[in-house]
């Protein structure tokens, strides 16, 4: 009995040690690259020397992939269960919407990691994101053209193409945080500022209700349910903004390295 639960007890420490690593991994890989990435900031982050990170993992590119799995595995798992929710196919569609806004918002660390992704991809680099379009993208893509297929059936959705709803619903979401910086500068106004994030996701769930709905008046009804029931998170995810003055002192300690 005392064995089994030694045994346990090791178990949950060893599973322990590796999410430490895992999450340590993330911030470093998603901040610096997986060419800037050093083992040693990543073992000194996770709490434990250099050696064990080799025991957890045979090499920095195996410890890259795990942390890409890890982080990419929690946005399917979250993304799945809002499309696969009881609601009806125009409301699962713009809960789903809601919820890649607030993951650009709050998973610095994934979107960080997925754009390193695509360079490597556009270089030609193999494996580049293959393991998880297989596990993660296609599945999602494909369980949100079903929705929107459903809600065309069924008259709740508009007649349009559902690859064009799903680019202009996420696109418009990616948009908006790849062009915060230029916009910052012509406005003079932070788009990623809380309030100016409210503003933003309340009115495209408004826009999407008004525009995908047969019955625009019942849209804009869903639009405002969905809101109410998903307040938007607390931006803890999110890294620090690059400021020329933080530009300069990163590049100085880069050097006296």
């Amino acid at each position: 009995m005392k064995a089994a639960h030694a045994t346990r007890t090791q178990a949950e420490r060893a599973d322990q040690t590796r999410a430490n690593i895992l999450a340590a991994a993330v911030s470093q890989f998603s901040e610096n690259g997986l060419v800037g990435a050093r083992m040693e900031q990543i073992a000194e982050a996770a709490g434990v020397n250099k050696a064990l990170l080799y025991y957890y993992f045979r090499s920095k590119d195996d410890l890259y992939e795990a942390a890409l799995e890890s982080v990419a595995e929690g946005v399917r798992s979250s993304s799945m269960a809002v499309l696969e929710g009881k609601a009806t196919a125009g409301e699962r569609f713009l809960l789903s919407t809601l919820n890649h806004f607030d993951r650009i918002h709050t998973n610095r660390g994934f979107q960080c990691l997925m754009q390193q992704e695509m360079i490597r991809l556009h270089r030609g680099e193999a494996g580049a994101l293959s393991p998880l379009v297989k596990t993660v993208f296609r599945p999602l893509v494909e369980r949100m053209q079903k929705v929107l297929e459903e809600g065309i059936a069924t008259g709740e959705l508009i007649a349009a193409d559902p690859s064009q709803i799903r680019y202009a619903a996420l696109g418009a979401n990616v948009l908006y945080f790849l062009s915060a910086p230029l916009m910052h500068l012509i406005q003079g106004s932070d788009p990623l500022e809380r309030r100016a994030l409210e503003l933003r996701r309340t009115s495209a769930i408004h826009y999407l209700g008004l525009a995908l709905f047969t019955n625009r008046k019942q849209g804009a009804k869903v639009a405002r349910r969905v809101l109410d029931a998903t307040p938007m998170p607390e931006s803890g995810g999110i890294l620090p903004r690059m400021t020329p003055q933080s530009r300069s002192k990163k590049k100085q300690k880069v050097r006296r390295k």
